[in-house]
């Protein structure tokens, strides 16, 4: 009588699925990375708080960096405030042919200068308002201890 090896084949570990992971967090975030540092100028002081709350990024928001001087960047990109009124009215009418919802929720976040002046800000802030985007938010960062 024959008698049969009823023991399993040990188990491999596959790497191909572990690598195709691993490369897929890589990707991720090296452009998660390049967006968030076009992002940050080093030309703009934030102002600190020590009540200010450091809300979690959104995806879509847009960051509206301010110097002290008065000038507008977007991405790494130099604007006027009509060619910023512009481009907020663009992504509005986008926002609503798209149907995402009420465009005026278009996250916005204003990074100012901390020695800037006011009539620059109010100036941005009144673009923004204009444009229809009412949910604006400020940049700050905490109080060096």
């Amino acid at each position: 009588m024959r008698i049969r090896d009823v023991s399993q084949p040990p188990v491999s570990f596959q790497l191909a699925p572990m690598i195709d992971i691993v490369f897929l967090l890589l990707i991720f975030f090296l452009v998660t990375y390049q967006i968030t540092e076009q992002e940050k100028e080093m030309q703009v002081a934030v102002p600190t708080s020590e009540e200010g709350a450091n809300k979690a990024r959104v995806a879509n928001e847009i960051v509206i960096n301010l110097t002290k001087g008065g000038v507008i960047s977007v991405s790494g990109e130099t604007y006027t405030k009509e060619e910023l009124s512009t481009k907020l009215e663009k992504i509005v009418i986008a926002a609503e042919t798209s149907g995402q919802g009420s465009a005026d929720q278009q996250p916005v976040r204003i990074r100012c200068d901390a020695i800037g002046t006011n009539q620059n800000l109010f100036e941005i802030l009144d673009v923004i308002q204009k444009a229809g985007i009412w949910n604006i938010s400020f940049a700050s960062r905490d109080v060096p201890k």
